[in-house]
């Protein structure tokens, strides 16, 4: 299938395809390949699509609505992807690929305390950054996890383990304070994701004087500094 006339491309090369958690599950449901012009039509629709579920949630959100958003045809929609599933895809794709990224960056060769601490705050700059993301990823896990269990139980449980580890080999070395490592990273999680998830409630409780992420990022420093501080 040929994309619609004001998506024909003159000469641009052509892009790689996605290779993301999910792109297994994509593959089939998405034009391959792209060129540069079919690539940024695609995240075009994958920005106007994250708008559209994050507001509404899969089952509420449409095509017709994520295709007004794009300012796309339905029909130019649907020669980048096959329906509303192929799409929802491919957000939670790059969206998983974002989401494993400041853990992976935990060094296992730095300084204990401010390793954790970097990584509390990489956590919580996406919590003000990807706020939409957030949102989203909070709505499929309370939906059971549908669509990406198998990413929950693969990918991220790895990663999860395999820095659980660096950080009981710290806490074994004397060089934090002893603890349950996966407990650790899961309170990061929760005490950072709670300032985008939340955040309606946050602002209301604190008040417009009151600049919610700056104040987080000094409490959590004090508290996570002395509870892993040996």
């Amino acid at each position: 299938m040929s994309p619609p006339d004001d998506d024909q491309p003159r000469s641009a090369a052509a892009e790689p395809a996605p290779s993301g958690p999910l792109s297994g599950q994509i593959s089939g449901l998405a034009a391959q390949p792209r060129t540069r012009i079919q690539a940024r039509n695609r995240a075009t629709i994958l920005e106007a699509a994250l708008d559209v579920f994050a507001a509404h949630g899969f089952r509420g959100a449409t095509l017709d609505q994520i295709a007004e958003a794009a300012r796309l045809s339905k029909p130019n929609l649907l020669y980048y992807f096959a329906s509303k599933e192929a799409i929802y895809l491919a957000v939670l794709d790059d969206l998983l690929a974002t989401w494993l990224d400041p853990l992976r960056a935990l060094d296992p060769q730095g300084e204990p305390v401010a390793e954790i601490l970097a990584y509390m705050h990489r956590k919580l700059d996406m919590a003000r950054d990807f706020p939409r993301e957030s949102r989203l990823f909070a709505n499929e896990i309370l939906q059971g996890a549908p669509r990406i269990l198998p990413v929950l139980e693969g990918d991220l449980k790895a990663l999860v383990d395999e820095k659980a580890a660096v950080i009981a080999g710290w806490m074994a070395a004397g060089r934090l304070a002893p603890g349950d490592p996966h407990h650790l990273i899961f309170s990061i999680w929760a005490l950072t994701q709670h300032y985008a998830d939340f955040d309606v409630q946050v602002r209301a409780v604190l008040g417009p004087a009151r600049d919610p992420l700056p104040e987080a990022a000094g409490h959590l420093d004090r508290l996570f500094t002395r509870l892993l501080t040996p």
